[in-house]
């Protein structure tokens, strides 16, 4: 836990912060864990307490997730919903969000492995926090919907943790109610938001109304890369975002249509960077960075590929990607800077973690 100069330094106060909803996690600095919270439009920054290493720092593999989440929550494996996951970068311990449970009636946890497997929760009463509210967020009741659920389930989508800044991307209650949002940390400034503009090339029009479902920062945080719902992949400079204006972002490439993405991590190799994006269609796909700056926007529809089911093995047009053979790859995280841990679900729906370095991939 952070000193208490330090906790005053981040804006945080002991209390126990009010999440409604867990969703995606992002670390910052002083290893505190923010948490994006969809059914109270809020975000949470949490001092977890982790201070230390414990085991091995590279390698990480744990078998049947799922069976050992559901047993220490003391419910059945179906109630048991992974939100996002996280590395904590001082400890190296393994942080999930997870909603335990449907409906009203589901619980949100945070959940903490250690590096010998160990599982635990993470206190939510009389800790270190702060909380900054989304006002610009839908309202609960909006009747506009994106992909089947409300506008306000998914206020935010991914976040990111950027020179002082919390990258967020999502929804808002703007008519392009796509959103990037730019909070300063501690929570005591004012966010900058961008709507953002983009063109979908199976759909073969632009649009303002889908937010981004994942994205990383790449190229020393100068750049985002960003994927859509069916899917559009998509590069933004940061330099372009201005506050309160339109974004426009560089479509990239298309895998097709009936595809999610689910998660992208970056990472050095041989003094090269490279992206890695998670599919619930297609297996896990590596891209090259140098690729993503030589490659002209997409700017011409292709109807074939907007009623076709995606292909698994050449998806889309757009940059070259590689396809790596890793399958069912649900969340990423870096677990070091040589090592990816990737959360996967096999054949029968069960879920590990597995650990890879990068010379593998």
């Amino acid at each position: 836990m952070v000193d208490q100069a330090t906790a005053q330094e981040l804006g945080l106060a002991m209390g126990s912060p009010d999440i409604k909803s867990v969703g995606p996690l992002a670390f910052g600095p002083e290893g505190v864990l923010f948490v994006g919270d969809n059914a109270g439009a809020s975000i949470f920054a949490l001092d977890v307490g982790d201070e230390t290493k414990v085991g091995n720092e590279d390698a990480f593999d744990l078998e049947n997730l799922d069976t050992s989440l559901a047993s220490y929550l003391g419910c059945a494996r179906d109630d048991v919903q992974i939100r996002d996951m996280a590395v904590h970068p001082f400890s190296g311990n393994i942080f999930l969000s997870v909603m335990r449970g449907s409906g009203d009636a589901a619980v949100p946890i945070i959940v903490r492995i250690d590096r010998e497997g160990s599982i635990s929760d993470v206190s939510l009463e009389d800790i270190p926090f702060s909380k900054t509210d989304l006002e610009d967020a839908a309202d609960e009741d909006d009747p506009r919907e994106v992909t089947r659920v409300k506008l306000r389930t998914v206020t935010v989508t991914d976040m990111s943790y950027v020179d002082g800044l919390l990258v967020v991307a999502g929804t808002s209650n703007e008519e392009f109610s796509s959103t990037l949002r730019r909070i300063p940390f501690p929570f005591s400034g004012d966010t900058d938001a961008n709507s953002l503009e983009i063109f979908h090339v199976s759909h073969g029009r632009y649009e303002t109304a889908a937010p981004i479902r994942a994205f990383v920062p790449y190229q020393g945080n100068n750049s985002i890369l960003a994927s859509y719902t069916c899917t559009p992949v998509v590069q933004f400079s940061v330099s372009q975002f201005k506050p309160g204006e339109l974004a426009h972002g560089k479509t990239v490439a298309e895998l097709g249509a009936h595809n999610r993405p689910l998660d992208l991590v970056s990472y050095q190799h041989d003094e090269e960077e490279y992206l890695l994006v998670a599919n619930d269609r297609h297996p896990l796909i590596k891209i090259a960075c140098v690729d993503i700056d030589q490659q002209g926007a997409l700017t011409v529809p292709d109807e074939s590929l907007d009623n076709s089911p995606a292909d698994p093995v050449t998806p889309g047009v757009g940059v070259p990607r590689q396809i790596l053979p890793h399958p069912g790859v649900r969340r990423m995280a870096n677990l070091s800077d040589e090592t990816i841990l990737m959360l996967q679900e096999d054949a029968e729906g069960n879920y590990h973690l597995h650990s890879y370095g990068v010379g593998e991939l």
